[in-house]
């Protein structure tokens, strides 16, 4: 790590030192292994300056240079040892570098964890010696690693020339698709500062990698490949390091399968989900989750040349009406504006484009593009002084084949490439399918300075979008750091301290006891009293008016209207008298629970009900559900996730997000709801569970009745752990 930056790297690890060395020894080499010739050809051939020491327990002539017996043997010390020996010899190997003084290891063996109970013991004994000894140590089981923007390239596979060096640093958990990646950022010209297969991340792990890659000047943007967030803590902090200082992480996180929470009782539980969690945390980390390696490539690539985008409204420039309706089809996908030119743009064009042109946003310039050749750029140099838009769009790609004098293709890419670079707002260029970029096109963006170019217009509207939301985020994270900790992390103000009456919590504590205590930190409750027997629930009905509601009251009573617990609409002592006897019939034959009661409450109408759920992730902490209630919550499933802490203008996006939003807003004549009377309820109710200490597994009202500015619980639960 660099000296006086932020991260927190184990003691000892130099994960600088490693990516970064001037000498390498490769212990294991051999002439019957590719990997071996492989990293040694790419040594070689790819601009690493330092020496190059193999090392092989016979000596002799290994890959047409002499060898080495040990390490001991070397005639210099090295910064970096390769290690391909096999998975028993991999500790040994350690303990005589350590002792020379080696403290940087890439170990391309396999055989580990990955395979069975005695390679995970093997494993976990060079990770305690790595630990013990503060050695920076990049595998097992993987392929090494590709310092391009140092010509540092101690890699297993074949690297094809050029290496493109540019400032995309990829992180990958996957050693099979670290080729496949260099190989297709190659086609696409995207550039990469460094290129890491993480292996079984023993010692170093992704976030020891994103921590060197957000100090490292090289870097301009990460992409990621996660198979898993080991540790969520280190991930958050990490992220937050790499938004702060203005660099994109671009990430595809497998293994989207839902898994339910283990808070069976609560219904946001099941709505959760481990994936729909990880969403949440990218987004409030900044963090662009996409879902493909093409996306994953083409999006990092398109940040890392025009870096933050102003905002969502962009000018379209193309020589094609298809395309210009797809353009308009994906922008409202992704979130993106396509506003009418301004009058003196729309004349300007006019001058411009062929009289049988219609002059609009998006703006197909026509086939005419094939006469006049200067015309897309004299169209797109007018777009970009438009003082309605943000950003512009220009489709267009670099050229496939040579002609026979190709000085004018330069001189009509160099011309653009200066508008481009003049324009005063950023111009993104995208081509119309994903096809790779040739040595001619590649030639042509060197030499005129032409940009990079998105592949495709479906990666590259995905591309804008994810970049306009990341440098929202980016803003609203810089906002915040200016303004102090309480503004960056979005704190709802809230008292810190713990009620006494949670003290030693444990299990489900039914509405009664849940209500109790929400209406105890200033949540409005719908009024309720505990009744034992039938005069009882008549006496509270009277108090109340009628019509009320009767409610089935036990200790460790979760869903009470799946056993018979609820009746509604009760008009009269005799009802109440009724429904009492039925509800403590249902519940007693349903659970075997013997002392039975009920809650009454009086009857509430109208409105909108919703979801508001917390529960607590295993690794990212209180997540916050907030989504349509009552008997629709698993139907419909329509909910919006949020980490806490959340304010109530992060409660009153989620708010928006949701697909019934729309019931909220009136829909069909009725009262729209206060939005944001609901956003400060709701964001209240998060900033009490976190006051709520680590027991806290489940906080859930359902349903929360919107009715106008009115908002009221009316049934909750709490589970707490144990």
């Amino acid at each position: 790590m660099t000296a006086g930056s932020e991260t927190e790297a184990r003691p000892g690890m130099d994960v600088r030192a490693l990516f970064n060395p001037r000498s390498i020894a490769l212990v294991g080499a051999t002439d019957k292994s590719g990997w071996s010739i492989s990293t040694l050809v790419n040594l070689r051939t790819h601009g690493f300056p330092g020496p190059v020491h193999l090392v092989n327990p016979r000596g002799g002539v290994v890959h047409g240079e002499q060898s080495y017996a040990s390490l001991s043997d070397l005639p210099e010390p090295v910064d970096l040892a390769y290690v391909m020996v096999p998975t028993g010899a991999v500790l040994p190997v350690l303990k005589e570098g350590t002792a020379l003084g080696i403290r940087s290891y890439v170990v391309l063996t396999a055989g580990f964890g990955e395979v069975g109970e005695e390679g995970a013991r093997l494993e976990a004994e060079i990770t305690a010696f790595a630990r013990d000894n503060g050695l920076a140590l990049l595998g097992p089981n993987g392929n090494g690693f590709i310092n391009a923007a140092a010509g540092i390239t101690p890699y297993g596979l074949p690297i094809a020339a050029p290496l493109l060096r540019g400032s995309v640093g990829v992180v990958l958990q996957s050693g099979a698709l670290a080729s496949s990646v260099l190989g297709f950022a190659q086609a696409r010209n995207v550039g990469v500062s460094l290129l890491t297969s993480m292996g079984n991340e023993t010692a170093m792990t992704v976030t020891d990698v994103l921590d060197y890659l957000v100090d490292d000047p090289s870097t301009k943007v990460i992409a990621l490949f996660l198979e898993s967030i080991r540790n969520p803590a280190e991930f958050t902090r990490a992220a937050t390091r790499a938004l702060l200082a203005g660099k994109p992480i671009v990430a595809l996180k497998i293994g989207r399968s839902r898994l339910a929470s283990n808070t069976a009782q609560a219904h946001t539980g099941a709505l959760v989900g481990d994936d729909n969690v990880i969403d949440a945390a990218f987004r409030k980390l900044g963090v662009i989750r996409v879902r493909s390696l093409e996306d994953l490539l083409i999006t990092a690539g398109l940040l890392a040349e025009v870096g933050p985008l102003p905002g969502p409204r962009i000018g379209v420039v193309t020589p094609s009406g298809g395309a210009s309706e797809i353009i308009a089809d994906r922008a409202e996908d992704e979130g993106l504006e396509i506003p009418p030119y301004a009058p003196e743009t729309v004349a300007r064009l006019t001058e411009i484009v062929p009289g049988f042109a219609t002059v609009q946003n998006p703006l197909d310039v026509t086939g005419y593009v094939l006469i006049d050749r200067t015309l897309l750029g004299r169209a797109l140099e007018a777009v970009t002084e438009d003082p309605g838009i943000d950003m512009v769009m220009l489709l267009s790609e670099t050229p496939k084949k040579a002609p026979p004098d190709p000085a004018p293709t330069f001189a009509l890419y160099k011309a653009n490439a200066e508008r481009i670079a003049a324009a005063a707002r950023p111009v993104v260029v995208v081509s119309n399918v994903l096809v790779d970029v040739t040595e001619f096109g590649r030639a042509v963006q060197h030499e005129t300075g032409f940009p990079y170019v998105a592949g495709g217009i479906e990666h590259g509207m995905h591309a804008i979008g994810a970049a306009v939301r990341w440098s929202e985020s980016w803003r609203e994270a810089t906002r915040g750091a200016a303004g102090g900790a309480a503004a960056r992390n979005g704190a709802h103000p809230a008292t810190t301290t713990r009620p006494a009456a949670v003290a030693g919590a444990t299990g489900l504590w039914a509405e009664h006891r849940a209500a109790a205590l929400l209406a105890d930190a200033g949540i409005p409750v719908v009024p309720s009293e505990l009744a034992g027997d039938e005069e009882a629930a008549v006496a509270a009905a009277t108090r109340f008016g009628y019509p009320v509601v009767l409610k089935a009251a036990a200790e460790g009573l979760g869903h009470k209207s799946d056993i018979g617990g609820v009746r509604l609409g009760l008009n009269s002592p005799q009802d109440v008298r009724k429904a009492f006897g039925e509800i403590v019939g249902a519940v007693r034959a349903a659970t075997g629970v013997a002392e039975v009661g009920t809650l009454v409450q009086p009857q509430r109408g109208g409105g909108v009900e919703l979801l508001v759920g917390i529960v607590r992730d295993p690794g990212w902490g209180l997540t916050l559900a907030v989504g349509l209630g009552g008997v629709w919550v698993e139907v419909l499933r329509d909910t919006a996730l949020r980490i806490l802490p959340v304010d109530a203008a992060g409660v009153r996006q989620a708010l928006s997000e949701l697909r019934g939003v729309r019931l909220l807003q009136g829909a069909r004549g009725t009262e729209p709801a206060d939005l944001d009377a609901v956003a400060e309820v709701v964001a209240r109710l998060a900033a009490f569970a976190e006051t709520l200490g680590d027991d806290l597994e489940a906080l859930e009202i359902n349903p929360l009745l919107v009715n106008g500015s009115r908002v009221e619980a009316l049934d909750a639960l709490v589970t707490w752990r144990g």
